[in-house]
C-alpha cells in the first residue's frame, strides 16, 4: 500500500528507533472523528462535529456525503450540535482551554452572526433543546448556585434568556411539549439516581414522572405527539433499562419495550410520533430496532457497519435516521439509514492517513469471576498472528466510575498491541450497562470489593497464559486513572509499570477542589466529606503511596476542574521524594481529557513510550 508508514500496516511487533516508534504512533493518535449527527429540516444536509482540523469544530455535508464545508473554526472545542427546526440556527457547546466552563452558542449554518447565550464566566453551562417551532432553546447553566443548576429558555426574537426552572441539583430540559406549554426536566438526585419532571411554565406546577425509592435510572423524556404522555427509559423496579411511557399528568410507567439480555442505551422518536427508533447496549455492543407505539410491534433495525452505534437522529420527515458507527477498528463516522429501502451508506470518513484499519485488532470478550464469585467481563487485545505464549500485558479501567469499557477505537490501546504489548480492559463491578444492581455495586464502603477486583483481573490474563506476571502494567483515565493509583498502592508488586491519567490519589482535595455541583452529585457513589471522612480517607491513595515502587508516568489537563491538577501535583511530589521512577506530563490547554489532536498524539506517544521501557 503506498504511501503508507510499513511499520502501521504491517502492524510490527518491535521498531528499530525511538523516532520510528514516535511516528508510528503518532499516526495511530492522529485517526479521526466526526460525530454528533443534526439534520436540517429539510433533510437535504447534516451538521456534524468532527476534528479534522485539529480540534473538535461543526462542519456541514449534503445527506448523500460529499465534500465537507468547515462552519466554525475555533480555538477551543466544540461540543455536541442541533439544528433549529426552522433551519436559521446551529446550537452548540465550547470548552475554553478544555475546560468544564463551557459555554453555549447559536450560530448560522453558513458560520455567521455567531452569538454566546451564556455569561463566558468560570460557570458550567450545557445545551439543551429547540422548542419545536424554534423560538426558544433550552440550556442549563450553575450561574445562580455553583452546587447545582437553573434551566433557561432562550428567546430568539427577545435575544435574552429567561429562568424557566431550579433544577435543585444537576440536569436539564429533555424536551418541549409539542405546544411549548411545557417541559420534561432531568434532575439527578445523585450518581446512579435522577428523577423526570413534567414542568408547565406558565404556573410552574410540576409533575413527578418517576416516583421511586432507592438507586434509580430515567432518561430520553420526550413528549408524545398529543402532549399527553412522555417516553422515556427506566428501570423502576427492574434491573436492566427498559422503554416505556408515563401519562404526562402520572402515573404507573408502563414497559413498551425490554430485552433480558441488553439495556436500553437511548431512543428517538419520529416528528409524528409513530415510530422510536430503540438502541441498546448488548454486553458492550449496540444494535438498533424500530417500535410502532399504535401496534406495540418491534422490528429490527439494519445490521451495523461496526460493534457500537450512538447519536440516533430521525429526518423531520421520519424517512431517514442518521447515527454514529464506531469500532474497534473503525473509526467514528456518521451513517445515514432509509428506512422505507433499507438502503444505508456511510456520509463521512475521518482521516486515517498511513493507518491500514483492516490490519487494526478487534478485542474478544471475556468473561470471569471476580475475588468473590461475582461475574465480571472484559475485551482483550491481542496482536494477530504471533505466538501466543505470556508476553507484556496493561490492564486499562475505564472512567466514571460508572462508564463502560466497549470495543470502540482507541489509539493507545492499538498502538500499544502493535508494539507487542496486549491490553485487557475489563468491566469491573460499578460499571454501566449490566443493570442497575452492578452499578450500584461499589457505592461507599463497597469500593473496597471493586478494588478487590484488580488482581482479580491480573489473576485472569495470568492464569490463562495471556500475561507474563512480571510485565504487566496498568493505566486509567479520571476514575480509571484513581483505578491504577489503588493498584500500584494495595498490590506494590503486581505492577511492571503505571500510567495515571487525571486520576484521583486523594478524596479530601477532590471534594475539596472539585466543581461544586460534582462534589454534590458524587457523596452517595464516594462517601460524604462531612459525615463519611474516615471512609474517604481510607479509600485514598494518598495515605499509602508510600508502598509504590512502580514506574509511573502521570498526565493531566491544566484546566482540569472535574478532577483538579491537585491530585497529579501529590503522586509526582511524594514519588519524585523517593526517588520512584515518575514522568509529569501536563497539557496546558486541556481540561478533563485531551480533545485537541497534537495533544493526543503527545499522550498516546508517552504512554507507548512508558510501557515500551518497562514491560518489553
Amino acid at each position: 500500500m503506498p504511501g503508507r508508514f510499513p511499520a502501521i500496516v504491517a502492524m510490527v511487533c518491535c521498531l528499530a528507533t525511538a523516532d520510528e516508534l514516535d511516528t508510528s504512533v503518532a499516526l495511530m493518535a492522529k485517526v479521526g472523528l466526526c460525530i454528533s449527527p443534526a439534520f436540517s429540516p429539510d433533510g437535504k444536509r447534516l451538521a456534524f462535529i468532527a476534528n479534522m482540523s485539529g480540534s473538535p469544530q461543526i462542519w456541514s455535508v449534503a445527506m448523500e456525503g460529499g465534500w465537507p464545508v468547515q462552519v466554525t473554526a475555533l480555538d477551543d472545542p466544540v461540543g455536541a450540535v442541533t439544528w433549529s427546526p426552522d433551519g436559521q440556527w446551529l446550537a452548540f457547546s465550547v470548552a475554553p482551554g478544555g475546560g468544564m466552563n463551557t459555554q453555549v452558542y447559536l450560530v448560522r449554518p453558513d458560520g455567521s452572526g455567531m452569538r454566546r447565550i451564556s455569561d463566558g464566566g468560570r460557570e458550567t453551562n450545557n445545551p439543551g433543546v429547540w422548542m419545536r417551532d424554534g423560538r426558544r432553546f433550552a440550556w442549563s447553566s450553575n450561574r445562580k448556585n455553583p452546587r447545582g443548576m437553573e434551566a433557561y429558555a432562550y428567546d430568539l426574537a427577545a435575544a435574552d434568556s429567561v429562568e424557566i426552572a431550579d433544577l435543585k441539583g444537576v440536569g436539564g430540559v429533555l424536551d418541549f411539549s409539542p405546544d411549548g406549554s411545557r417541559v420534561v426536566i432531568n434532575r439527578v438526585r445523585s450518581r446512579g439516581s435522577n428523577d423526570l419532571f413534567a414542568r408547565d411554565l406558565e404556573s410552574g406546577n410540576e409533575v413527578l414522572l418517576t416516583p421511586h425509592e432507592g438507586p434509580g435510572s430515567f432518561g430520553v423524556g420526550i413528549f408524545s405527539a398529543s402532549g399527553t404522555k412522555v417516553y422515556l427509559s427506566s428501570n423502576k423496579d427492574r434491573d436492566l433499562l427498559a422503554f416505556a411511557r408515563v401519562n404526562a399528568a402520572g402515573g404507573p410507567i408502563e414497559i413498551l419495550a425490554s430485552r433480558d439480555d441488553a439495556e436500553l442505551a437511548t431512543a428517538e422518536m419520529t416528528g409524528d410520533g409513530q415510530t422510536a427508533a430503540l438502541l441498546w447496549n448488548v454486553a458492550g455492543r449496540s444494535e438498533i430496532s424500530f417500535l410502532d407505539l399504535a401496534s406495540g410491534k418491534q422490528t429490527p433495525g439494519p445490521a451495523l457497519p461496526a460493534e457500537l452505534a450512538s447519536g440516533l437522529t430521525f429526518s423531520r420527515d421520519g424517512k431517514l435516521l442518521a447515527f454514529v458507527a464506531r469500532g474497534a477498528a473503525a473509526p467514528a463516522d456518521i451513517w445515514v439509514f432509509e428506512r422505507s429501502s433499507g438502503r444505508m451508506w456511510q456520509v463521512t470518513r475521518s482521516p486515517h492517513a498511513g493507518v491500514d484499519l483492516s490490519a487494526l485488532v478487534r478485542p474478544t470478550l471475556v468473561r470471569f469471576p471476580a475475588h468473590d464469585g461475582l461475574e465480571l467481563s472484559g475485551w482483550l487485545y491481542r496482536q494477530r498472528g504471533v505466538a501466543t505464549k505470556p508476553g507484556p500485558l496493561v490492564l486499562s479501567f475505564h472512567g466514571g466510575p460508572e462508564g463502560q469499557e466497549v470495543p470502540a477505537f482507541a489509539s493507545d490501546f492499538q498502538a500499544l498491541v502493535a508494539h507487542g504489548i496486549a491490553v485487557f480492559a475489563p468491566n469491573v463491578r460499578g460499571s454501566s450497562g449490566f443493570g442497575k444492581k452492578f452499578v450500584n455495586l461499589d457505592n461507599g464502603e463497597l469500593r473496597f470489593n471493586g478494588i478487590k477486583d484488580i488482581p482479580s483481573c491480573v489473576d485472569y490474563v495470568v492464569r490463562n497464559g495471556i500475561a507474563d506476571p512480571n510485565r504487566i502494567g496498568i493505566m486509567g483515565g479520571s476514575y480509571g486513572g484513581y483505578m491504577t493509583l489503588e493498584g500500584i498502592t494495595e498490590y506494590p508488586g503486581m505492577f511492571a509499570a503505571a500510567a495515571d491519567l487525571f486520576g484521583m490519589v486523594n478524596f479530601e482535595t477532590f471534594f475539596a477542589h472539585t466543581e461544586p455541583w460534582m462534589a454534590a452529585i458524587s457523596t452517595v457513589e464516594y462517601g460524604d466529606p462531612a459525615t463519611q471522612l474516615d471512609l474517604l480517607r481510607r479509600l485514598s491513595p494518598i495515605h499509602k503511596i508510600d508502598r509504590i515502587r512502580t514506574p509511573t508516568i502521570v498526565l493531566h489537563g491544566a484546566n482540569d476542574t472535574n478532577v483538579p491538577v491537585v491530585e497529579a501535583e501529590q503522586v509526582v511530589e511524594n514519588l519524585k521524594k523517593r526517588d520512584v521512577p515518575v514522568k509529569y506530563v501536563l497539557f496546558p490547554d486541556e481540561g478533563h481529557g485531551w480533545r485537541k489532536t497534537p495533544n493526543r498524539i503527545r499522550s498516546t506517544v508517552e504512554i507507548v513510550r512508558w510501557f515500551e521501557k518497562y514491560l518489553n
